[in-house]
C-alpha cells in the first residue's frame, strides 16, 4: 500500500475527530438554560419599534447586519460567475457538450400549457414574498429563488426556450446590486452607518412601513432571481 493510499485512509478519521472536538467545545461553551448573549432579547424588544418591521428576521438581516447580507450577495455572485466560466470553458473545448435539451423534445401540450399558467403565478408569488418580507416570513432570498424558477420554467416545458436573454438578466442583476449599494451610501451621506435604515419606520404591520427595508429586500430578490436564472441557463446548455 502506497503512502498516498494510507494518507487517504486517515483523512475521514481526522475529519471526524476534528468535527467531534469542535462540537464538544461548543457544547462546553454554551450555557444551557440561560441566554449567553443579550443581543437577541434586545432586538426582540426594540427591533419592531425601532425599525418598524413586523418580521424580526428582516430587521436583523437588513437593519442590523445589512453589510453581512451584502457579503452574502457577493458570494452568490462569485459562485454563479465561477460556474458560468467553468461551463463556458467546457463548451468551448467540446462542441459536443451535452445539453438537457439535446433534441428539442416536445413534452406535450399539457406540460406546455401548465408552464404558461404557472409562470405568471410564480412571478406573482415571488414578488409577493419579496414585497411582504418585512411583514411575514420570507423576503428577498426566498422570493428570488421563486422568480428564478418562474423564469426558467418555459425552458423546461418548451425545450430550451428562455423568456429573458442574457442582456436583460445582466441589466436586472446589475441594477439590483447598484440599488442595494446606493441605499447604503445614502445612509453614509446622512451621517449614519452603512445601510442604516432610511425613511420613517411607519406603522408596524402596514405594507408601507419599515423605512427602506422593503427596497433593500426588493433589490435582494431581483439580484438573487437574476443570478439563479442565469445559472440555470448556463446549466441547461442553452445560450440566453
Amino acid at each position: 500500500m502506497s503512502r498516498e493510499q494510507r494518507s487517504l485512509e486517515w483523512t475521514p478519521l481526522l475529519f471526524s475527530g476534528g468535527l467531534a472536538f469542535l462540537l464538544f467545545t461548543l457544547f462546553i461553551a454554551t450555557m444551557f438554560g440561560e441566554p449567553p448573549m443579550r443581543a437577541g432579547a434586545m432586538i426582540q424588544q426594540a427591533g419592531g419599534v425601532e425599525l418598524g418591521a413586523a418580521n424580526l428576521v428582516t430587521a436583523v438581516v437588513l437593519g442590523y447586519r445589512g453589510l453581512d447580507t451584502l457579503g452574502e450577495l457577493a458570494i452568490l455572485f462569485a459562485s454563479a460567475t465561477a460556474v458560468g466560466l467553468v461551463l463556458s470553458t467546457q463548451n468551448g473545448e467540446s462542441d459536443k457538450q451535452a445539453s438537457v435539451f439535446p433534441d428539442k423534445i416536445f413534452l406535450g401540450e399539457i406540460f406546455e400549457s401548465a408552464s404558461r399558467l404557472l409562470m405568471p403565478l410564480l412571478l406573482l408569488l415571488g414578488f409577493y414574498i419579496i414585497i411582504h418580507g418585512h411583514l411575514t416570513p420570507g423576503g428577498g432570498f426566498q422570493g428570488g429563488v421563486i422568480l428564478a424558477i418562474a423564469l426558467f420554467l418555459p425552458a423546461l416545458a418548451r425545450s430550451g426556450e428562455i423568456p429573458l436573454n442574457h442582456a436583460t438578466i445582466r441589466l436586472v442583476e446589475g441594477g439590483a446590486g447598484t440599488l442595494f449599494i446606493l441605499i447604503g451610501l445614502m445612509a453614509l451621506m446622512q451621517g449614519e452607518s452603512f445601510l442604516q435604515p432610511l425613511l420613517q419606520p411607519g406603522e408596524i404591520g402596514a405594507l408601507f412601513s419599515a423605512g427602506s427595508l422593503p427596497l433593500l429586500y426588493l433589490a435582494v430578490g431581483l439580484k438573487v432571481g437574476a443570478e439563479l436564472a442565469a445559472l440555470l441557463v448556463h446549466l441547461s446548455g442553452e445560450s440566453a
